[in-house]
Parts: C-alpha cells; sequence; structure tokens
C-alpha cells in the first residue's frame, strides 16, 4: 500500500483516532480523561489533529453524495465473514510494530464481552461485525474518510462535534443551502433520512441491512455518531423510531470502546462458535 510522505498510515491514524476517543474524549466511567484533547501543544496529539482537519475539512454533503454512488452498488467485491476479516487484517501492515492487536483481536474482544454479558446472539455478532466497513482502507481510501466521529451533511455542523472548530474551513460552513439548523432536512424526518459523514459504519451498515435486526443495524450505522449518543445533539432531525433504537446503541458503545484487555481472545477455539453464528444470520458471501 502507498502512502505520501508526510502522511500518517492508515492504520496508524485509525489506531490514533481510536486512542484519542477512549482516552481523552469518552473515558471509561470512573475514570478521568488524560489531558485536555484541545492542548494543542503536546505533540503526541498531532496526528489526531491532523486527521480531525482532514476529516471536518473535507466531509462536505456534495462528497458524501459523490461516494455513496461510487460504493454503495457494493461491487467491489464478495467475500464471507471470515475472509472480510482475514482481508481487514492486511491493515495491520502499516500499523506501528508495538501494537500488538490485529483488526480481528478487537472485533473478538469487543464480541467476547457482549457474549459474556449474556446478551442475544445477534448482538454478539454485531461486535464481531461492526467494523468490517474499514475494508474501505484497502480500496485505497484516506483514512478521514473510512474512520472517525460521523455526522448529518448538509445541515449546520453541531458544536459539540470534536474539534467543532475545523469546520470553519469546510465549504458547507458557508453555503446557506446547508449552514442552517435544519439545513436541507425537515424536522424530526428520521435519521434515515438523513446524509451521513462517509465512513466505515454507513458503508457496512448497507452491506448487512438485509439480513441483521433493527438494533444491530443502527448499532453499525451510528456507533461513531458520539454527538447523537453521547452528546444529545440532532435530536431535531430524529422520529420516534430513532428514539426508540437510542439506547441499544449506547448499550453497544463501551463494548466497543472499552473491551480491549490485553490476553487476546484465542481464534482457533472460538472459530467453530462463530461460524454457526454467522450461518444463522448471513448468506455465505457478501456483497461488498
Amino acid at each position: 500500500m502507498n502512502h505520501s510522505a508526510g502522511r500518517p498510515r492508515t492504520a496508524d491514524a485509525a489506531e490514533a483516532w481510536e486512542e484519542f476517543v477512549q482516552q481523552q474524549v469518552y473515558p471509561e466511567p470512573g475514570k478521568k480523561a488524560q489531558a485536555d484533547y484541545r492542548n494543542y501543544d503536546h505533540p503526541a496529539r498531532d496526528t489526531v489533529r491532523q486527521f480531525y482537519q482532514e476529516n471536518h475539512r473535507r466531509q462536505t454533503y456534495e462528497f458524501v453524495v459523490a461516494k455513496r454512488a461510487e460504493f454503495l452498488p457494493l461491487r467491489r467485491r464478495q467475500m464471507g465473514v471470515f475472509e472480510a476479516c482475514e482481508y481487514l487484517n492486511t491493515l495491520v501492515d502499516d500499523s506501528d510494530p508495538d501494537i500488538d492487536l490485529d483488526q480481528l483481536q478487537h472485533l473478538l474482544q469487543t464480541s467476547e464481552a457482549i457474549r459474556a454479558d449474556g446478551h442475544e446472539d445477534w448482538f454478539v455478532l454485531t461486535g464481531l461485525l461492526h467494523d468490517l466497513g474499514k475494508v474501505l482502507c484497502l480500496y485505497g481510501e484516506p483514512q478521514w474518510a473510512v474512520v472517525g466521529d460521523t455526522f448529518p451533511v448538509g445541515c449546520r455542523h453541531s458544536e459539540r462535534i470534536v474539534y467543532h472548530e475545523y469546520f470553519a474551513d469546510n465549504p458547507d460552513a458557508h453555503d446557506p443551502r446547508y449552514n442552517t439548523k435544519l439545513g436541507v432536512y425537515q424536522p424530526h424526518c428520521g435519521l434515515r433520512n438523513v446524509l451521513m459523514s462517509w465512513g466505515h459504519d454507513e458503508y457496512l451498515y448497507h452491506v448487512m441491512k438485509d439480513y441483521l435486526p433493527e438494533p444491530a443495524l443502527y448499532m453499525i450505522r451510528y456507533h461513531s455518531f458520539y454527538a447523537w449518543h453521547r452528546e444529545g445533539e440532532y435530536d431535531w432531525l430524529c422520529d420516534q423510531h430513532d428514539r426508540a433504537m437510542l439506547p441499544w446503541v449506547r448499550k453497544f458503545n463501551p463494548y466497543d470502546l472499552y473491551s480491549k484487555c490485553p490476553q487476546p481472545p484465542d481464534w482457533d477455539r472460538l472459530r467453530p462458535y462463530y461460524a454457526d453464528l454467522v450461518a444463522k444470520y448471513l448468506p455465505a458471501q457478501l456483497a461488498f
């Protein structure tokens, strides 16, 4: 995989963003954030700030429309779930050598934490699947268009979005079609009628939408929409169905953020269980 000079490597940027969210913005309950994430003099935050600058500047309404047209026909390749996991794991080739857990291990740690708490089997499966949309990185997509907080496009950006100030460089912030509270939308139109910033969440939702229960689809589609499920923003776009699904998204979020542990799951031992679980809900081949 080729990366231009000076650009954070894909897996590095994704890892840096995830660590930033877990430790600086939304630390585990009972723990204090390690530092003020707007401490611009902290050099360790350079990768994260660069990521947010690119993301907030480039994720425009027109960009999202174009990416949906490019990827949502789902004609890139056909893969089974385990093949997709193995494909995603090639991202680790570009990551820092000090990172011990590959992409599959994160998915397994999430799903196993959900299973240990006795949740429904489709909830467990959602933990295994939720980040598979990151295969977008392997199609050559830049990291700012794959990971990161998601947010509605086509309307004013909430001030509760992390590094909101970087939206000043987004053309939509100065376009009267898009810079009002509702923008192109109607009050309480429902999130299904709202275009979200482009990334792995929206992409995987479309891969899975015909197969999983509705709460699982909300977890996949909106687990990075922190301004909604952690900050309580954008209710003016939500309908009653969104509000009914919000507790499921909130229930999933801690497993995504806080389930990492030093002892990686034993994939060889767990694979038969997950093979049966995948076969229960999903076809042998999925369109990506």
